[in-house]
């Protein structure tokens, strides 16, 4: 996301490669990102730290536990900017939020990030949305939610051990989609503009049943004037802006 003033990365999934790619295709560089926030340790999330963090020396904004559990596993140091889980810190002209999610790592959260003309909650990984989840994102203009997996095709994979499927539908596991769903019907308001759908299993989900699930549910409230978009991993989704006036793509 970016402002006049700030312009940042909320986690590193991909290679260094990658994300250098994705940017340009927007008309952006990592060396022009500011900060990158961390949500927890999972290697999907901080892949491309060591070419982003460590090589180009961008601040990474991350809590103790993850600092620790993020340089043993890339087995490198990086400029980690600390915070405790809960506390707000602010970027240039962007006010960050922190709260703790229910998810299997060792201290992982959500943001809530206020900039002068939009606030965006962002939360991907989580087995549920507890009460604390619900209240810091209640005010989202723009709300990144997880939509992992379609519980018939999860309990249907045959690549997935059934260990790992229970991992998966635990409370410290992923929203399946209808969860997702009831976490947006919990939240909207009108101030709700744009939902993005983030964090979809390739092989257990499908864009189609997350978006219906959403919508179904949104449209049972009366809410189907909120755009809602599925995010890919394999192109990233056009630029949104908010301007004085209202969003404008």
């Amino acid at each position: 996301m970016e402002t006049d003033e700030s312009r940042i990365l909320i986690d590193a999934g991909f290679s260094g490669r990658q994300i250098r790619q994705r940017l340009a295709q927007i008309g952006r560089t990592p060396e022009s990102v500011q900060a990158i926030l961390i949500t927890h340790e999972h290697t999907d999330h901080i892949h491309g730290l060591t070419a982003l963090g460590a090589k180009l020396q961008i601040p990474v904004y991350c809590n103790r536990p993850t600092q620790t559990a993020i340089e043993y596993q890339l087995e490198t140091r990086l400029d980690c900017r600390i915070f405790m889980t809960g506390s707000s810190f602010q970027i240039g002209d962007v006010s960050v939020e922190t709260f703790p999610v229910p998810h299997d790592a060792q201290d992982p959260i959500g943001f809530m990030i206020r900039a002068p003309l939009a606030s965006i909650g962002f939360i991907t990984d989580l087995g549920h949305a507890t009460k604390l989840v619900l209240e810091r994102i209640r005010d989202s203009n723009v709300l990144v939610l997880e939509a992992n997996h379609d519980v018939k095709l999860l309990q249907e994979d045959s690549r997935r051990p059934w260990s790992v499927k229970q991992r998966i539908l635990s409370r410290h596991g992923h929203l399946c989609n209808e969860a997702a769903a009831e976490v947006a019907a919990q939240v909207f308001s009108a101030q709700l503009r744009k939902l993005y759908l983030a964090h979809l299993s390739q092989d257990c989900n499908r864009p189609e049943l997350a978006l219906g699930a959403i919508r179904k549910r949104l449209l049972e409230m009366g809410a189907a004037g909120v755009d809602v978009e599925c995010a890919s991993q394999d192109v990233p989704c056009a630029t949104w802006s908010f301007g004085l006036d209202g969003p404008a793509g």
